[in-house]
């Protein structure tokens, strides 16, 4: 864990050397690309005093949730995927038809149905958390050793026991490589569902910084933060990953 951190530092310091080259080099003026000093002042004040803090918190319970509850869905629905080909053929095209919808698209249309609050955002974050989390359940468990199933019934496992012992274990890498992209999303479908209607978090907070305020220097630091959290909840569940996959 420690040289996944120092490797994210590195490549963090590396970005912003990159960002402070370009505006030095093309010499932008600060309302359309600030340096990333005065971006990072402005994050600091910002926080110091608590606009980012209220804003932030709507976006990381949203992103919790959205991600909960897709990820548990995708779960179960990629198992039933992977073990029923009847499933498999009823809900693949219209799984498919759904994620070529783009979330942009649907996002008016959830926060039409359950309003600009908190069940709005949390289904949009959901919708997109629930593909790649279905996608990889069910690859992982297509992809379990019939052997190892052969094994279990040889030696009269029950299905929870068999489910458990040997699918979940076995699949672990693949559903976990969905939950790395599906948290990830998480964020986007949170920051999305804000830009559809809401009163507060970090989407809605780019959209005061650009428009009313045009404080550019605070819509970086917005991006800044949201692009943080999203980096953070990866690490966390490569952080799970690892500690489960060691355990099995």
């Amino acid at each position: 864990m420690r040289s996944m951190a120092l490797t994210s530092l590195a490549g963090a310091l590396g970005f912003l050397l990159l960002w402070k080259v370009v505006v030095v080099i093309g010499g932008y003026p600060p309302f359309i690309l600030p340096s990333p000093e005065s971006v990072i002042v402005r994050l600091a004040e910002a926080w110091a005093e608590g606009l980012m803090a209220p804003h932030a918190a709507t976006t990381l319970v949203e992103v919790a949730l959205g991600f909960t509850v897709g990820g548990a869905v995708g779960l179960i629905v990629g198992y039933a995927l992977g073990r029923s080909s009847f499933v498999a053929r009823l809900v693949s095209p219209y799984l498919v038809a759904a994620q070529a919808t783009p979330i942009l698209a649907l996002a008016p249309v959830m926060a039409l149905w359950f309003g600009p609050g908190l069940l709005g955002k949390v289904v949009i974050s959901g919708l997109i958390v629930f593909f790649p989390v279905a996608v990889s359940a069910m690859v992982g468990i297509r992809s379990v050793d019939a052997g190892l199933l052969e094994l279990g019934r040889s030696l009269r496992a029950t299905r929870r026991q068999v489910l458990l012992t040997l699918e979940i274990p076995a699949a672990l890498p693949s559903i976990f490589g969905g939950l790395r992209i599906g948290v990830t999303l998480a964020v986007v479908g949170a920051i999305v569902g804000e830009w559809a209607g809401a009163e507060r978090g970090l989407g809605v907070l780019v959209n005061i910084a650009r428009g009313s305020l045009f404080d550019i220097p605070l819509m970086f630091a917005t991006l800044v933060t949201i692009a943080a959290f999203g980096v953070a909840l990866y690490l966390i569940v490569v952080l799970v990953e690892r500690r489960l996959v060691r355990a099995r």
